[in-house]
């Protein structure tokens, strides 16, 4: 499938997880998640969805509980709102990503304190 078409849907899966978290969602666990970024696959079939959280929960559970228990009520909410003939299965994967910046931005920080003294 074209490239632009499936970055187009993935932006779009985006923008529904985001407002149906932030705004509709009756669990407390959609509510304390920020989706930062979703990838399709070409043939639409899997949605990889990136998220974070505020919550001092692990990490592994989170995702099993979103995974389970959420992934196919998000799945029929996107597929009533985007016009597209098969809403991807969603998957969700923590991102690791702030926190491995916020790491080397930490070591970074000691870096210039040891070289100023």
């Amino acid at each position: 499938m074209n490239q632009i078409k499936v970055k187009r849907i993935a932006s779009a899966i985006n923008q529904e997880l985001s407002l149906i978290c932030a705004t509709e969602a009756h669990d407390s666990l959609l509510h304390n998640i920020t989706i930062t970024g979703v990838e399709v696959t070409n043939d639409l079939s899997f949605a990889r969805v990136y998220f974070t959280s505020n919550l001092d929960m692990d990490k592994k559970e989170f995702e099993k509980n979103l995974n389970d228990d959420t992934a196919g009520y998000l799945r029929t909410k996107i597929a009533s709102r985007i016009d597209i003939r098969h809403t991807p299965k969603l998957r969700f994967i923590y991102d690791n990503s702030i926190e491995y910046g916020n790491n080397i931005e930490q070591k970074i920080k000691e870096i210039h304190e040891k070289d100023s003294e």
